[in-house]
C-alpha cells in the first residue's frame, strides 16, 4: 500500500496527515515545525511514505531540504 503525508505548518508546530491511496486517513499527528522532529515523527509511524507535501511558507525550504537530506520524498508545491 502506498501512503502520502501532507504537512501544514507553522513556525512553532507542524500538522501532518498521512493519508493511504485510497484517501482513507492512516494517521494524524503534530510535531515541531524542525526537520529532525518531523524526520523523527514520520520515523515512528512506522509506515513507508511515498510522497510528503509540504505547505509554502517560509520554513519550506528548510524543511523541504532538511527532509530530502535524509533521503525522504518531500516535494514543495513548486516541485
Amino acid at each position: 500500500m502506498k501512503y502520502y503525508a501532507g504537512m501544514d505548518v507553522s513556525l512553532e508546530e507542524t500538522s501532518i496527515c498521512i493519508v493511504d491511496e485510497t484517501g482513507r486517513i492512516a494517521k494524524e499527528f503534530r510535531a515541531a515545525s524542525d526537520p529532525e522532529a518531523l524526520i523523527l515523527a514520520l520515523g515512528d509511524t512506522g509506515l513507508q511514505i511515498d510522497r510528503i507535501g509540504l505547505e509554502a511558507c517560509s520554513l519550506t525550504a528548510w524543511l523541504h531540504d532538511g527532509l530530502r537530506g535524509v533521503g525522504l520524498p518531500a516535494n514543495r508545491e513548486t516541485d
